[in-house]
């Protein structure tokens, strides 16, 4: 890996560090999408857009996976990927280098328990772009739409194989237009709030491939509450921030 890019290595709590870089970090919304997608000990997981591999290691941490795949169009983010793999011993875990619409016989279809993705928030034409390549396919739809997402994700994903993301509320409508245009049925929905009284910046979302129609609806998450991390944040962050103390 090229030295200029200033890898940083970060405790993520309970004995367990990651390799991030200036382009490949991660924030509030990949670990509250690692806690919502609760997966289970026999899920064959796949992280679309894996970055640095947050969502993935954060689950890993806290619980044994015998098969994850991280994709990511980027050659950097797969390289800190493999690092945080190779340090901390998960040997379940695989990096993949991959654009998303040129995954024929690099990976197989149709066997994938859960998907998780953090995806680009930002619409083709949407906003002022990144002068940096990099952090631009990261945050705009430039190498892949939502909608390339999750026409692959229903390729990928078994029967009753569950899809996690998350997004920005503004596109809550496509997104749930798209997932049942693919076949997998939104069954799970979550609001994140920084504080009571102020409209959501997150919504999370759970989609099962040939689900049944019913949506549950959870209850709101609160970032913030009295000037402090609300319990539930505290809870969520706790592994993380022993890390740092």
């Amino acid at each position: 890996m090229d030295k200029s890019l200033n890898v940083s290595r970060q405790p993520i709590g309970n004995g367990v560090f990651i390799y991030t870089s200036k382009h490949h970090s991660f924030g509030t919304d990949a670990v509250l999408l690692a806690d919502f997608a609760r997966p289970k000990p026999k899920d064959r997981m796949i992280d679309l857009g894996t970055g640095c591999g947050i969502i993935p290691f954060l689950i890993l941490r806290d619980r044994k996976l015998s098969d994850c795949i991280g994709i990511d169009i980027s050659s950097e983010a797969t390289e800190l990927a493999e690092m945080t793999a190779k340090e901390n011993g998960f040997e379940g875990f695989r990096a993949l280098n991959s654009d998303f619409l040129d995954l024929k016989g690099k990976i197989e279809f149709g066997r994938a328990t859960l998907i998780t993705c953090n995806p680009p928030y930002k619409a083709p034409g949407a906003g002022l772009k990144n002068p940096d390549e990099t952090d631009m396919v990261a945050r705009h739809e430039t190498k892949c739409t939502l909608r390339d997402i999750i026409a692959l994700s229903a390729k990928l994903l078994q029967t009753s194989g569950r899809l996690c993301l998350c997004h920005r509320p503004e596109r809550l409508a496509e997104l749930i237009d798209l997932m049942r245009e693919f076949g997998i049925e939104p069954k799970r929905l979550r609001c994140v709030a920084q504080r009571r009284g102020e409209k959501p910046w997150l919504v999370l979302v759970e989609g099962r491939r040939c689900g049944n129609t019913g949506l549950d609806i959870e209850n709101e998450l609160y970032i913030e509450e009295n000037g402090d991390f609300s319990p539930e944040m505290k809870e969520i962050y706790s592994y993380y921030k022993e890390g740092h103390q």
